[in-house]
């Protein structure tokens, strides 16, 4: 049977091929889980200090080729130039924070309810930690799942979508850590099942029909599992909010990196009297994104997905207001797009496309914009625009999203608290922040009793 290739292209210049490697297949993740199950409890043993300082390496290694890798990720996955150099920066962050893991403290004691001893409780990790990371932030997302897992004295095995093949390999290859400690297998459907059948613990970040596949298995093996899925995410504009502020946040969060982020706006809820000049605003802001802000979409289906989902709108009787068209040029690339009008029942205001575009509503008051926002099946991120403390709050009690942003866009998340969202958009632990060090770890209650005999 012959060998598939895995193929990478770049999304500006379709003509470019980054890289291709063959897939390796279901047996050679079997064998690398075993091969990384042998060598988990060298890692561990090893302690603290070399966990430690193996992290902080890496950190180190991102920093010393931040040109280069901000480079890579321009060309494999279209991310803007000023984004990809920021994902770097994030990336060395991330392993930096989770470097200072390995001392911190692994349980507490206890006295016991009667007589001498003592009560402990210890985290200790699973073993091999599997992890299935997307294309569209190929060094921030495999760190934020690796980092914790291998702290705690997990080794990983880590598949990247194909689309960013090369980005997973050069961070492999830079951390430089001992063999089989963290491995890279590119690879598509047939070994990301792989790695969820023999894993002990598994991460994992795309699509929804693909998240709650691999939630069942996982689930069927019994062993833990954590998902983050689609997210339809809202922002709320008040009438009291900085109108130009709040359309140049909002247009960063449609546009930004062509809205291929989980934490991407997908709906402007305008309240009340904000509705005619927060439209003025955003057409105005939407229209002068150019290609440093929003760039290509990861490929021809994704532009076509895009581009057939505005059509069928339009023809529903959704009216665009600004974008809607793919630019003449080499690339895929497509207009940032704010649609008004559009049907509830159309895709567009159910669904997550992963693209630069949004649809406008109108609610004729708070508790309205919180309904509206709140009524998708899966939120991640919401934005809340007021000047109104008591807004602002009354917004964070009320809606049901995993992240609530207040003067802020969507589209921004802190490495260092827990990040997830509510109903379809995720399952299990959350991710980041000492979250993470929990999920790749299972608490343990030790009991220390005296052996007999006089002390």
């Amino acid at each position: 049977m012959p060998a598939v290739t895995i193929t990478s292209y770049n999304p500006a210049d379709p003509d470019d091929l980054v890289i291709a490697v063959e897939e390796p297949g279901a047996e050679a993740v079997r064998a690398a889980v075993g091969r990384a199950r042998a060598a988990q409890p060298g890692w561990l043993a090893a302690g603290a200090g070399v966990r430690s300082a193996a992290l902080g390496r890496i950190a180190d290694a991102v920093d010393a080729n931040a040109r280069e890798l901000a480079a890579l990720i321009v060309r494999e996955v279209g991310k803007p130039l000023a984004e990809a150099q920021g994902e770097v920066a994030r990336t060395a962050a991330i392993w930096r924070y989770y470097a200072q893991a390995p001392y911190a403290p692994a349980g507490t004691v206890h006295d016991t309810a009667a007589g001498p001893g003592l009560l402990l409780t210890r985290r200790r990790p699973y073993g091999v930690a599997g992890l299935i990371a997307p294309w569209n932030f190929p060094l921030a997302i495999p760190s934020w799942k690796a980092a914790p897992a291998l702290a705690v004295g997990n080794t990983a095995v880590l598949k990247p979508a194909p689309e960013a093949t090369a980005c997973a390999l050069r961070l492999a290859e830079l951390a430089g850590l001992p063999a089989d400690v963290l491995t890279v297998l590119p690879g598509g459907a047939e070994e990301g099942a792989a790695l969820v059948d023999t894993a002990d613990v598994v991460s994992f970040t795309g699509s929804t029909g693909v998240g709650r596949a691999v939630v069942r298995a996982a689930t069927e093996r019994g062993i833990p599992v954590q998902a983050e899925l689609g997210g339809l995410n809202a922002a709320l504009v008040l009438p009291d909010a900085d109108i130009a502020t709040a359309a140049a946040h909002i247009a960063a969060a449609i546009a930004g990196y062509a809205g291929q982020k989980c934490t991407a706006t997908s709906r402007v809820i305008a309240v009340g009297a904000a509705y005619e000049p927060l439209r003025e605003a955003l057409v105005k802001a939407l229209a002068a994104v150019d290609d440093t802000v929003c760039g290509p979409v990861v490929g021809s289906g994704a532009r076509d997905r895009l581009t057939d989902a505005v059509g069928s709108a339009v023809e529903a009787g959704a009216n665009v207001l600004t974008g809607g068209g793919v630019p003449e040029r080499a690339g895929w690339y497509v207009e940032p797009t704010l649609l008004a009008d559009v049907p509830a029942e159309h895709p567009l205001a159910r669904e997550e496309f992963f693209g630069p575009i949004a649809v406008l509503h109108a609610a004729a008051d708070l508790d309205e914009a919180i309904t509206l926002a709140n009524d998708t099946p899966h939120s991640l991120s919401t934005s809340v625009h007021t000047r109104s403390l008591d807004v602002a709050l009354a917004a964070a009690d009320r809606l049901d999203a995993g992240m609530i942003r207040v003067n802020a866009p969507s589209s921004g998340v802190d490495f260092h608290l827990p990040f997830g969202g509510t109903k379809g958009a995720s399952h299990g632990d959350r991710e980041q922040g000492q979250a993470a060090l929990d999920f790749y770890t299972v608490s343990r209650t030790v009991s220390v009793l005296p052996g007999g005999g006089a002390l």
